[in-house]
């Protein structure tokens, strides 16, 4: 919603001023058990003990107070409104519950042992908080907890509980299996704090707090989150807040927005997705696609703003996108406030991001780029496909073992990295896999000890390149312009369509090569020789030999083209492999420089050449030493040593030599 933080700011600012707490007025009903007709009555009520209200069908509005010591239930089909605030408690003997304010300087609240349910809803009844103003909460606030009001009445929904307040407020622990619903355009706040092992789903149309700078939040159980609003997650200092429920929206202008202190960090396990059945108690999609087209009025389009929070999407554990969507159904801004945002892609299996990360504000977050940082986690089969043109001014980070690939390999699902920020780098220590289909793209300085894999139509270009990894070319055209390739440990053009294009490298020296025939390599037009590894080859006639493989040589404007027509092995090129059933994906399990990859290299009609001279030694070294054994076993016995025990030469294990020593 066009609202977030600074909106709800207003309604802390209003929780700010303490509400007074109601008191039971004189000539109140002393009252336990059944209160029915005392409440449809607007009779105040003290309770002494465990009472209970059966709502006839309709709704029943409640003007009066409800205090003293017990407990309440609702039962019935009706819905009961309560328009002043309540402050009954659990009898003394009956609460055990502690507030400790842990955190110096920095003070959070924990909840200790929580007591049992001071309210209850039962199923198919309905209790209302308020009637759109302030007042109508049940609640009793001793802790002096900071920043919010930490309720000592717990709740326990298994109906449904109606949130119509305009204030900042928290309900306590609360348990159950039903709805906590806020109606849209309520502008009140609940706040989530401590762990809860609520079951339900929250219906949120306007906002809600999971965790504030003074406490932590849990929902360990709840089933999903409904947010029609927005929902606003933050944390205490050096603590890390865990929102396990999926989340829905079935109205323009949702969003989440995350915020986190130094220190701490934000994980979401589950998936932000549109919904579009009309029940409350479980919403659902029935067509995973309706998240990528648009929806009549946008009914499906969310987003995300992380406000300079360190988030983390997934705990490895999964492999489900927290936002699957487009750019015209969702969106993501990284914005530095205290800190720059970090997001950080945790999964366990291949994820698509089909949108761009930007800085805007809200639904317009191509306005300015994004201030953050991304992170693909060294997770075991993280795989992560950017198939959107990003928009973030940050580095890129791909953890060891991980992989990073821009574009899906289909049309229409491109993917490329904002190069205009003074931040833009990526620092690649796993596998980055460029598969785009029309859509060139120019990549920011790539360092780190990784691999980098052309393997699309598109052409890819490099600026700057200090990695250290394997280089692949299985399709279309790498192109180095103002840089090198000099610090790759090797470079494999793995496809008879692929290109490496030097026409405007700062060098054209490779450390080693390896090629198949009809692979090209482009040198600037004024060079004199081609240099691979210790190897300087002179580019003095229409054919040459270098790196193990020979080229045919062709002038043309401005450039000198080599096509290769030998290699030492006809290898499968990576885009004919796959990745979980993803067509074009190379192997991430399996690096162009590892040691099962080397039997696919081509490598050059030199290693055949080698192999060819190695085995006829071989040969020639075995029939000298079938001729000095045969001197040896017909020449004089040592008739010291006893018979039966000659020496026995040894086996030499040395470079895999079966030969045996004398």
């Amino acid at each position: 919603m066009k609202r977030s933080w600074h909106a709800l700011l207003a309604s802390a600012i209003v929780a700010a001023t303490t509400v007074p707490v109601a008191l039971a007025p004189a000539g109140a009903v002393a009252a336990d058990g059944d209160i029915t007709s005392s409440i449809l009555a607007n009779s105040d009520v003290v309770l002494g003990g465990n009472a209970v209200v059966n709502v006839p069908p309709g709704s029943h509005t409640y003007s009066g107070v409800i205090s003293g010591r017990g407990s309440l239930r609702v039962s019935g089909t009706g819905t009961l409104i309560l328009t002043k605030d309540s402050t009954f408690t659990l009898p003394g003997s009956q609460q055990g519950q502690s507030v400790s304010i842990p955190g110096g300087n920095h003070p959070y609240v924990v909840v200790n042992n929580p007591d049992r349910p001071a309210i209850t809803v039962d199923a198919g009844a309905t209790l209302q908080y308020g009637n759109g103003g302030t007042t109508g909460l049940i609640g009793a606030f001793p802790y002096n907890s900071p920043g919010y009001q930490q309720n000592q009445d717990n709740i326990r929904v298994d109906g449904t509980l109606n949130l119509s307040l305009t204030r900042l407020f928290n309900l306590g622990t609360i348990s159950g299996s039903g709805t906590i619903f806020q109606p849209r355009n309520m502008w009140g706040t609940l706040q989530l704090c401590g762990s809860s092992p609520f079951s339900g789903v929250f219906d949120i149309g306007t906002g809600a707090n999971y965790g504030s700078t003074t406490c932590a939040a849990d929902l360990p159980n709840a089933k999903a989150v409904l947010n029609r609003g927005s929902w606003i997650i933050d944390t205490p200092l050096n603590r890390t807040v865990v929102q396990r429920q999926n989340f829905y929206s079935r109205e323009y202008g949702n969003d989440v927005n995350v915020h986190s202190r130094p220190g701490s960090k934000v994980v979401l396990t589950g998936t932000y997705s549109y919904s579009d059945n009309t029940g409350t108690a479980s919403p659902a999609l029935s067509d995973g696609k309706l998240n990528l087209v648009t929806v009549h009025h946008k009914l499906n389009k969310r987003g995300t703003n992380i406000e300079g929070a360190d988030v983390r999407w997934g705990d490895g554990t999964t492999h489900q996108i927290f936002m699957p969507g487009t750019a015209e159904t969702a969106y993501i801004n990284l914005h530095a406030r205290s800190q720059r945002s970090r997001l950080t892609f945790d999964y366990n299996g291949p994820v698509t991001l089909g949108l761009p990360i930007g800085g805007g504000m809200y639904h317009d977050t191509l306005a300015a780029p994004g201030a953050g940082d991304i992170v693909i986690a060294d997770t075991p089969g993280n795989d992560v496909t950017f198939a959107a043109a990003q928009f973030y001014d940050g580095s890129t980070t791909i953890q060891r073992g991980a992989t990073l690939r821009f574009g899906s390999g289909t049309a229409g699902a491109d993917g490329s990295l904002y190069t205009k920020g003074a931040l833009d780098a990526i620092n690649d220590e796993g596998s980055l896999i460029i598969q785009n289909v029309r859509t060139p793209v120019t990549l920011p300085a790539v360092s780190g000890s990784g691999s980098v894999t052309q393997n699309g139509t598109a052409t890819t270009t490099l600026t700057a390149a200090s990695y250290t990894g394997a280089t692949t070319v299985a399709k279309g055209t790498l192109a180095v312009a103002g840089a090198s390739l000099a610090s790759s440990s090797g470079v494999a053009l793995t496809g008879a369509s692929a290109v490496l294009d030097l026409g405007a490298a700062k060098s054209t020296t490779l450390r080693k090569l390896e090629v198949v025939t009809g692979a090209k390599i482009i040198l600037p037009g004024g060079v004199q020789s081609f240099t691979v590894g210790s190897q300087d080859a002179a580019l003095s006639g229409d054919t040459l030999s270098v790196g193990g493989a020979a080229f045919s040589v062709a002038r043309r404007a401005g450039h000198i083209e080599l096509t290769a027509t030998t290699a030492a092995t006809e290898s499968a090129s990576p885009s004919a492999s796959s990745t979980n059933g993803a067509p074009g994906r190379a192997d991430p399990s399996t690096p162009a420089g590892s040691a099962d990859s080397t039997a696919a290299r081509a490598g050059g009609t030199a290693w055949g050449t080698l192999a060819s001279v190695a085995a006829a030694l071989a040969a020639a070294t075995g029939l000298v030493l079938l001729a000095l054994r045969i001197r040896r076993r017909h020449g004089p016995i040592d008739r010291h040593r006893p018979r039966g025990h000659r020496h026995r030469p040894t086996k030499s294990t040395s470079h895999g030599d079966d030969r045996r020593r004398r």
